[in-house]
């Protein structure tokens, strides 16, 4: 079962708003602003617990969070022809 505290959350100063402001990695639509760092991220996890709760009475898929993510390993880089032949 995935929990709103399960998701990666990043709280920084926004200069533009005077504000903290809270934003979710798996939710890039998703913020939250406040004055104190500790309410911009409370403010936000609150928020995804809602999210998830819409998410699943309209049946939608719910993001998986990054850390439970299985990734390959591989790093790719695509390029011109003229730089590797």
């Amino acid at each position: 079962m995935i929990v709103a505290e399960q998701y990666t959350y990043r709280v920084r100063w926004s200069q533009r708003d005077g504000e903290f402001v809270a934003t979710i990695a798996e939710f890039p639509s998703l913020s939250w602003l406040a004055k104190d760092q500790v309410e911009a991220f409370l403010g936000a996890v609150a928020l995804v617990r809602e999210t998830l709760d819409d998410l699943v009475d309209d049946g939608d898929a719910i993001p998986v969070p990054l850390g439970q993510r299985e990734f390959s390993g591989e790093f790719v880089v695509q390029t011109t022809p003229e730089v590797h032949p």
